[in-house]
């Protein structure tokens, strides 16, 4: 099965974008692609990220290009279901996808790199001049054509997919990855831990230590989390970040109303990682600066691997 749909996923991208429409999306699809590729000018941003929301609806999966990523968020929307927003900074990869529409809570998170390049399948049309405003460069379809395609095997609105190269040439490499990690050695301490799990509403995620592949193996919603090239996913270190999650001004198109997930502050989090698990707290004073985080002692925390920052609701 993993190989059909990477073959489809393949076929798909020699086929490329084949509509054409604006960058509003109403969160089922509404969004049309341009067919001529026009629009894509100077979207190279020099030495920041590429942050890619991604869909993660079960119609969604398998995900696309997800183990290149530096920085994994989970992010709680509509619902109580979960989207991804995947951070590249040391590898670009050829495709990565679903491509989903952007939030609110978005841009508070990306003020902590230096004008990062935002691929999203559009928004509602009151958060766009917000977007327009932001310290960052929002290439929806309509800004990019070229590089957007969609998928004809598979089902609107889960098949917009994205090639990074056609955005910025190369990747910025990682000291654009300026959100206060810091990685090395672990901690002392910790606690031997087997999994972690962690539920929205609607969406369930666990994290299993797997000794063998010396990582986190990710299941998502009860079931193993691959690829379409057949990989599992999984994370070198997990941060259950616990913040304040309120309603937002702003609904979707069926009334409900959008999380607004608050990631400048303090609290408390639990980092996994060599198969330990660490209870910690989190701290960023303002939305310009990374996230650091300390053990009771005052100490770093030091991350491994691909990091997936898992924002859950603070009691």
């Amino acid at each position: 099965m993993a190989g059909l749909l990477a073959a489809a996923l393949t076929a798909s991208l020699a086929a490329g974008c084949t509509t054409s429409g604006g960058q509003r999306d109403d969160g089922r699809g509404g969004t049309n692609l341009p067919s001529n590729g026009s629009g894509n000018e100077s979207l190279a941003n020099g030495g920041s990220v590429l942050a890619v929301k991604i869909d993660n609806a079960r119609a969604a999966r398998p995900h696309t290009g997800l183990g290149a990523a530096d920085v994994v968020y989970v992010e709680q929307v509509e619902g109580g279901l979960s989207r991804l927003m995947a951070v590249y900074a040391t590898k670009l990869p050829k495709v990565v996808g679903p491509v989903r529409s952007a939030r609110e809570s978005d841009l508070e998170l990306l003020r902590q790199f230096n004008r990062p390049t935002l691929a999203f399948s559009g928004a509602q049309g009151k958060l766009l001049p917000l977007i327009d405003k932001a310290p960052l460069q929002a290439v929806p379809p309509g800004k990019a054509g070229d590089a957007y395609f969609r998928n004809r095997n598979r089902p609107s609105p889960h098949n917009l997919y994205l090639r990074p190269q056609r955005l910025m040439g190369s990747a910025p490499g990682g000291d654009a990855l300026t959100t206060g990690f810091r990685y090395g050695a672990a901690p002392a301490g910790g606690k031997a831990t087997n999994s972690q799990s962690v539920r929205y509403d609607l969406a369930r995620y666990k994290f299993t230590w797997s000794k063998a592949q010396d990582r986190w193996l990710v299941s998502m919603d009860g079931k193993a989390a691959r690829t379409t090239d057949g990989k599992r996913v999984g994370a070198g270190t997990v941060v259950v970040q616990y913040v304040k999650v309120r309603k937002s001004t702003f609904h979707d198109s069926l009334g409900k109303n959008t999380p607004y997930t608050e990631t400048v502050g303090s609290g408390k989090a639990r980092v996994l990682r060599d198969g330990r698990s660490y209870d910690v707290y989190w701290t960023r004073p303002k939305a310009a600066g990374g996230t650091r985080f300390t053990t009771e002692d005052g100490k770093r925390v030091n991350f491994t691997g691909q990091v997936w920052v898992v924002y859950a609701k603070a009691s």
